[in-house]
């Protein structure tokens, strides 16, 4: 197994995180803090034997990497990367076909967060990510996932074109985003789907874009050129959402 060390910061994302009973090992509280969230999270620290520390604003905004702790800073063991058969177990478990967001070229942090908190609502058995020029499972994307990170797995793939190869062997298909494809609302999104998401400024890399069955684009009317890449991911997981309640 792989892990990937982090800080988790906020108060939702700390209670969260003891709540789906992540390991944490230390627990960072801004001295003199008693309100009622607070007392919430130290209360799950001293169930699970957390080590507290009391310390001073200033040491919190040293340790934030995000910049918004809100009092709160949490050291967890570790995020563990899922492998991409646990994915596909997931699916197999539940009865449901395969249904699997692949990111391409996303590295800022908020997008990747935004775009597993997405991939959760959307009822997506997981997401998968390359190893290069990617954004990892940082603290901002725990914060910016809003706990979906606790349930929804992540692997963590060398090569993004071996994966989909992979994985069409098994009888998945897949439709990516891109400006020049046929409009989503014309394409059959039913099936196990794997879904490819590229950054807003490279978009999917060619030889990405190349293994997908669909290129799909998102209607445009305004006068700028594209949707930040969580809301494209976002819009095109509800259109294979539709498609499949059979709506």
């Amino acid at each position: 197994m792989r892990y990937e060390e982090f800080t988790i910061e906020g108060r939702n994302a700390v209670l969260e995180a003891f709540r789906a009973g992540k390991t944490v090992d230390k627990l960072f509280v801004l001295d003199g803090c008693q309100d009622g969230p607070v007392k919430s999270i130290t209360r799950e620290a001293r169930k699970q034997d957390t080590i507290i520390n009391y310390v001073s604003k200033e040491r919190l905004d040293n340790m934030s990497e995000t910049g918004k702790h809100q009092g709160v800073i949490a050291y967890a063991a570790a995020y563990e990367y899922a492998e991409v058969e646990d994915i596909l177990k997931i699916a197999e478990e539940k009865g449901e076909q395969p249904f699997i967001f692949l990111l391409d070229n996303i590295e800022d942090p908020h997008n990747l967060g935004a775009i597993i908190r997405t991939a959760n609502l959307a009822g997506a058995h997981g997401v998968i990510i390359p190893k290069r020029r990617a954004a990892g499972l940082t603290a901002t994307v725990v914060k910016t996932s809003a706990g979906a990170l606790n349930y929804t797995p992540v692997a963590k793939v060398t090569n993004l074109g071996a994966t989909i190869d992979e994985l069409k062997e098994k009888g998945l298909w897949f439709v990516c985003a891109d400006m020049g494809g046929e409009v989503m609302y014309n394409l059959d999104l039913k099936g196990p789907i794997g879904l490819v998401i590229g950054s807003e400024g490279e978009g999917v890399g060619r030889l990405v874009k190349e293994k997908c069955d669909f290129i799909a684009s998102i209607p445009m009317k305004g006068d700028i050129d594209s949707l930040n890449a969580s809301v494209a991911a976002g819009v095109l997981a509800y259109e294979i959402v539709r498609q499949r309640m059979g709506r």
